[in-house]
C-alpha cells in the first residue's frame, strides 16, 4: 500500500483563510473547512479501504455490499435495498452486484414475488473474502488509529448530530 503524497502545508486551512479574506469573517468559513475537512477524511480513509480491499480482489464498495449482505436477516437483499444502504444509484448497486457475481462471491437468485427482480446472496467465497478484508481493515483500525478511545466516542457523537440534523434516519 503507498503511502498518500503529503502536502507542504494544510490545503483545508490555507482554504479558510483564502475564504475570510475574500468575503469576510462574518461569512461560513468554519463551515466550510469543517465540511471540507470531512470530505478529506472520508477521501483519505477510502483510498485505504480501497488499497486493503484490493489486497483482496475488492473494492470497497464490494466489500461494504457484501457486509450488508452479511448482516443481512434473510441472507439475502434486492437491488434497490443495496442501492438504499450504500447511498448509490440503482444502477451502480446492480453494477456493484455484477462484480460481485462475476468474482462468484455472490449469486443473483430470482425474487418470486416479482419476476422483474432478484435477490443478491452471499456464496462462501464472498463471505470468507468479506471476513479477511474485515480483519484486515481491523489490523489498520480503520486508518483511525492516531485517535485516542474518548476522540472516537466524541467524534461519533458529532459526526452523528450532523446525520440526525440531515435526515439521515429516524433518532
Amino acid at each position: 500500500m503507498s503511502e498518500p503524497v503529503r502536502l507542504p502545508f494544510d490545503p483545508i486551512a490555507r482554504a479558510r483563510e483564502l475564504w475570510v479574506r475574500r468575503w469576510g469573517q462574518g461569512s461560513r468559513a468554519r463551515s466550510m473547512a469543517t465540511a471540507t475537512s470531512v470530505m478529506r477524511v472520508q477521501q483519505l480513509l477510502i483510498a485505504r479501504f480501497d488499497a486493503i480491499a484490493g489486497g483482496h480482489g475488492l473494492t470497497f464498495a464490494r466489500y461494504e455490499a457484501l457486509v450488508l449482505l452479511a448482516f443481512s436477516r434473510e441472507g439475502r437483499l434486492s437491488m434497490s435495498t443495496i442501492g438504499q444502504r450504500l447511498m448509490v444509484h440503482p444502477t451502480s448497486a446492480t453494477n456493484i452486484v455484477q462484480r460481485l457475481v462475476a468474482q462468484g462471491f455472490v449469486e443473483r437468485v430470482p425474487n418470486p414475488a416479482d419476476r422483474r427482480s432478484a435477490f443478491a446472496v452471499l456464496t462462501e467465497d464472498g463471505l470468507a473474502a468479506m471476513e479477511a478484508v474485515t480483519r484486515d481493515l481491523e489490523e489498520a483500525d480503520f486508518g483511525l488509529d492516531m485517535l485516542s478511545a474518548e476522540q472516537h466516542d466524541d467524534l461519533f457523537a458529532l459526526l452523528r448530530a450532523v446525520r440526525v440534523g440531515a435526515g439521515d434516519f429516524l433518532p
